[in-house]
């Protein structure tokens, strides 16, 4: 069975901190099955990902970076970089690129630096500035794209994302059009919020 689902995620690397956004709709072919989805999963109190793609390879995913982040922790006493994380996740996707995990993910976080990455299912990594993922990446990067300027600040870099979202369920019948989880992390923590659209 082929069934059609989407989302849109995307991420902001600003000077101060990391936004990450997403959609809340979840979709199976033409059906909504829900529109209160989280899709961006905490990893450590400093980094997350989104999720696009297979709901279950994502979740296995996020068990084994938290996993790793605890191990590497307590092995060297200090928490694992996003860079590194992001590194390491390219590796995982690529060693079972024959029997890939269907996702598309973003990873982003504050540790020592702010950081964002774009990961295929095959490991290939993409460290940027800003970055989408999904079925509406076409209409959510042209906003990003349009939109972004190095020295934006957290409150602008996310109503940046927001529209960006916003663009894209206006436009893809797969994203989500009623409500965004927004989560931005800086060098104090991370905080979690939903923007009704």
């Amino acid at each position: 069975m082929n069934r059609k689902t989407g989302t849109t995620t995307v991420g902001i690397k600003v000077k101060d901190g990391v936004i990450l956004a997403a959609d809340t709709q979840a979709s199976l072919d033409h059906m909504v099955e829900t529109l209160n989805i989280r899709k961006i999963i905490p990893i450590t109190d400093r980094i997350a990902i989104t999720t696009a793609g297979s709901v279950g390879d994502v979740q296995m995913i996020a068990r084994i970076l938290e996993a790793e982040a605890r191990y590497y922790y307590f092995a060297w006493g200090r928490p694992m970089t996003t860079k590194a994380m992001a590194n390491l996740l390219s590796n995982i996707l690529n060693e079972n690129k024959w029997f890939p995990y269907l996702v598309q993910i973003i990873i982003g976080g504050y540790v020592d630096e702010p950081t964002i990455a774009n990961l295929d299912p095959y490991g290939g990594l993409i460290f940027d500035n800003y970055t989408a993922t999904g079925s509406g990446t076409p209409f959510a990067i042209a906003i990003l794209e349009e939109g972004y300027k190095e020295n934006l600040g957290i409150e602008e870099a996310k109503e940046l994302a927001i529209k960006a979202i916003k663009a894209a369920g206006s436009r893809d019948v797969y994203t989500g059009s009623k409500k965004v989880q927004v989560v931005t992390i800086t060098k104090e923590g991370m905080q979690e919020e939903f923007i009704k659209l």
